[in-house]
């Protein structure tokens, strides 16, 4: 309750101050007098929008005394990492088998603008995986400063070199750039981040399948599938609704095909699977976010806030997917930061049945993905099979 008196303290004057409130107004006044002749009287869905912000209980996690965890720990840890080196280690050898069949390798464009220590540490990741898997890598860096034409331009030189199949904008971009003129820029045959409208919405349609899937949600998938968990059925909860992962993870855990990652024989049973869960997300408006969450046999919680799931928010046997990261400063590792998530793993592993760490949860399946949908584009291009 604190928590949402908080949040809503600060959200609802934005609000009011806003495009929101005076665009309603005016709908209303205008039903009042009957003036108005617009056949459709809902206000446009851009103006609906509300920022997601949350607030972070701290970055330290001690249990709280009104909840009764068991004293030892009892959840078991999906190993991103593990799971990710095994999926490199077959992209590379698809990666070779194509090199010496017709003489061509997959590459990447990754565009990095600022200097966001998250998206810093994401890309240096990229980096040294695609030098694993044999695939070609350029990164194009740009100031905090530079202008959407700029970045623009780079996306639309990649577009026309044949030697790149797949683009990259790491993401979130600073603020005072439109996210949505840059993505629309991209080739859609080469959006293998999966962010393209069009890619989004055939994800968000039954029947239809994109060319790509966005890399953390396909990670956060793959990671359940590979440590049997049944999602069809369940009750799954997103914390977070952003477009790069609240919104596509939602989409995915309700109507997955499941139809990636084919080629490899441990992988075969989730070609085979379709995905129905009955999904339900929440953000920082919502009034009761931890009844929510208790009921939830699959959380995925993707805002960035630490420590913001306690145990007290799980159902006993949960699987939990943390996906959030923010550093905090520590001068003992070698970056002079370490990352910690969005969940309060000391409690949660007393609670869950599966947990992912943070590090080397899905930060190392996001990149897996990444190299995997760029393979996919190589091949789809090449007509490689």
């Amino acid at each position: 309750m604190a928590l949402k008196n908080k949040v809503q303290s600060i959200l609802i004057p934005w609000w009011r101050k806003n495009t929101l409130l005076s665009s309603t107004s005016r709908t209303l006044n205008t039903f009042a007098t009957g003036s108005d002749n617009r056949i459709i009287k809902s206000p446009s869905l851009v103006s609906l929008d509300l920022p997601d912000e949350w607030t972070s209980s701290s970055t330290n996690c001690n249990a709280p005394s009104t909840n009764k965890l068991a004293s030892e720990e009892t959840g078991r840890v999906i190993d991103g990492k593990q799971i990710a080196e095994e999926i490199i280690s077959g992209v590379a050898c698809e990666v070779e088998r194509m090199k010496k069949t017709i003489g061509e390798v997959p590459g990447v464009a990754v565009i990095l603008v600022g200097e966001r220590r998250d998206s810093q540490t994401y890309v240096r990741n990229k980096i040294k995986a695609c030098e694993e898997a044999g695939i070609k890598f350029s990164l194009t860096e740009f100031s905090e400063k530079c202008s959407e034409d700029e970045v623009c331009d780079a996306i639309m030189g990649f577009n026309m070199d044949p030697s790149f199949h797949g683009i990259l904008v790491q993401l979130p971009l600073p603020q005072r750039l439109n996210e949505e003129k840059v993505l629309d820029v991209m080739r859609l045959e080469k959006d293998v981040d999966g962010f393209h409208p069009m890619n989004m919405g055939n994800l968000a349609m039954r029947g239809r399948e994109p060319l790509f899937i966005p890399c953390t949600p396909k990670g956060c998938v793959e990671l359940l599938i590979r440590s049997g968990v049944e999602i069809m059925g369940k009750k799954a909860v997103v914390i977070g609704r952003s477009n790069i992962v609240g919104l596509p993870a939602s989409l995915l855990l309700q109507v997955s095909d499941s139809f990636f990652l084919s080629f490899f024989h441990a992988i075969s049973d989730a070609t085979e699977l379709r995905h129905h869960a009955t999904v339900t997300v929440v953000d920082a408006l919502t009034s009761n976010p931890e009844e929510i969450t208790r009921e939830a046999d699959i959380l995925v919680s993707a805002v960035g806030v630490p420590n913001l799931v306690r145990g007290s928010w799980l159902k006993p046997g949960a699987v939990v997917v943390d996906v959030g990261t923010y550093p905090v400063e520590d001068d003992s590792c070698e970056q002079g930061y370490r990352l910690i998530g969005d969940v309060c793993y000391e409690e949660a592993s007393r609670v869950a049945s599966w947990l992912t760490p943070v590090p080397g949860g899905v930060g190392p399946m996001t990149v897996a993905m990444l190299l995997y949908n760029t393979l996919e584009s190589a091949r789809r291009i090449y007509k490689f099979v």
